[in-house]
């Protein structure tokens, strides 16, 4: 098991973050993976979209069993726990009431010469969740995905869900439902994304996929992004803890743990003013690591946690913005005397009651959100990811005679004389009337 994860010296902090600056980047062998499957869909279709299910999930499937028959769902709603139900419909419910609170509106106004300039807002037709169907089941994560884009005004929201040979969890059939999911695939895999990319004789092709994956699944969103667009580039899951002698040390430990056992490539840090904090922490984290559910993926993500001693808060937080981690938590006696100094993160945690699982399931905002250092320019799954903005201009002539000379003027500049004649000649037409 991982030790020696409690980090003082600045030596060893340096090349700590050293480490954390390259972890976004994909390896060259999942991308020459990806591509010839990407490549192979794009040219073979179904057919292609059946062999690599054959061979990656062990199914044998015909285009007519690829999407999930609507007696098949009920059925399987039918199979879920009341109480899981239950929480479901307060998760659904505070999602919808969070994301109304955001208003995206068309906008116009004219400006001095009359002319109308603005912006129309269009939600967008056919949009892809992807659930993932490996180590764990996120019926949260269709929620996530989902709720934005129908409060969006998004018309068809597809799922799909790899089965790896069973049937689908009625806890994700029921969330679809819940979201107002219009129909269910059961494929998985970077041949899902590529197919629901290009569209298949079967597949129809989507505006955008969103949702979280392993490997393979983000490496074909970030090589289709063009083709189709993408939420994000997204990677393993993280978590930041800055944290000082105030807040018990089992809470924090706990909360690295709830992302290391994740997966295997799971990132968990902490960064304290105190030593000793930092020493028990990572005592309490071992020995905690030995009595988790999930010991057999912890003892092999702990390779990835670090605990670091800074000489103060302001450098934590400092730290913190280098890294910029999908999850921070601010567990401080004054958390909110931080938080106007923090400028890289996917989402803020304030205050010992916060804990970073609150955000992947009840509270409200989204829980898919930018990894892998991401969070310096990408922002958490939200409404405005599901509308595009299409600029309105309408000159009047007044505009055109005040303006025109200077378009036209502009574009000889740049050697684009069409574009100045195209303005010329409506100027002409402009002065012959008057």
């Amino acid at each position: 098991m991982a030790t020696n994860i409690f980090k003082e010296k600045q030596a060893d902090i340096k090349k700590f973050l050293l480490k954390m600056r390259s972890r976004s980047g994909f390896g060259s062998e999942e991308e020459n993976v990806v591509r010839e499957i990407i490549n192979n869909v794009y040219r073979d279709g179904d057919k292609a979209i059946i062999e690599y299910t054959k061979k990656f999930d062990r199914i044998d499937i015909t285009p007519n069993k690829f999407k999930l028959s609507k007696r098949a769902w009920e059925e399987g709603i039918k199979h879920i726990e009341p109480k899981l139900k239950e929480v479901i419909d307060i998760t659904a419910e505070r999602l919808e009431r969070y994301y109304r609170k955001i208003v995206i509106n068309s906008w116009f106004y004219h400006d001095e010469y009359g002319n109308l300039l603005g912006t129309k807002v269009t939600p967008l037709e056919r949009v892809l969740v992807y659930a993932p169907g490996g180590k764990a089941i996120y019926p949260s994560s269709v929620l996530m995905g989902v709720i934005p884009a129908k409060v969006a005004g998004v018309k068809e929201v597809i799922l799909t869900t790899p089965t790896k040979g069973g049937d689908i969890s009625p806890s994700v059939l029921y969330a679809a439902k819940k979201a107002g999911v219009s129909s269910i695939y059961v494929l998985g895999g970077a041949q899902a994304i590529a197919g629901f990319s290009f569209g298949t004789k079967t597949l129809p092709k989507v505006d955008k996929i969103v949702g979280p994956g392993n490997i393979y699944v983000a490496t074909a969103k970030k090589l289709l992004f063009g083709v189709v667009d993408i939420d994000m580039v997204a990677g393993p899951s993280e978590v930041l803890v800055i944290f000082d002698e105030t807040i018990d040390i089992l809470h924090v430990a706990l909360d690295m743990l709830s992302q290391l056992e994740h997966d295997e490539q799971a990132i968990a840090i902490a960064i304290t003013c105190s030593k000793k904090a930092g020493i028990e922490l990572e005592r309490v984290l071992i020995n905690e690591t030995k009595k988790s559910k999930r010991y057999s993926i912890i003892k092999k993500s702990l390779e990835n946690a670090a605990i670091i001693l800074a000489k103060n808060l302001f450098e934590a937080v400092n730290i913190a913005n280098e890294i910029a981690p999908e999850h921070l938590e601010v567990c401080t006696e004054n958390p909110y005397e931080l938080l106007p100094l923090i400028r890289n993160a996917g989402a803020v945690f304030i205050g010992k009651n916060t804990p970073e699982a609150i955000g992947d399931y009840i509270a409200g905002p989204n829980h898919i959100l930018p990894t892998g250092g991401t969070a310096r320019f990408f922002s958490p799954l939200s409404v405005e990811d599901f509308v595009k903005r299409t600029s309105i201009i309408s000159f009047t002539e007044k505009g055109l005679e005040t303006l025109g000379d200077k378009v036209s003027f502009f574009a000889k500049t740049e050697g684009l004389f069409a574009h100045s004649e195209s303005v010329e000649v409506r100027l002409k037409r402009v002065k012959d009337e008057v």
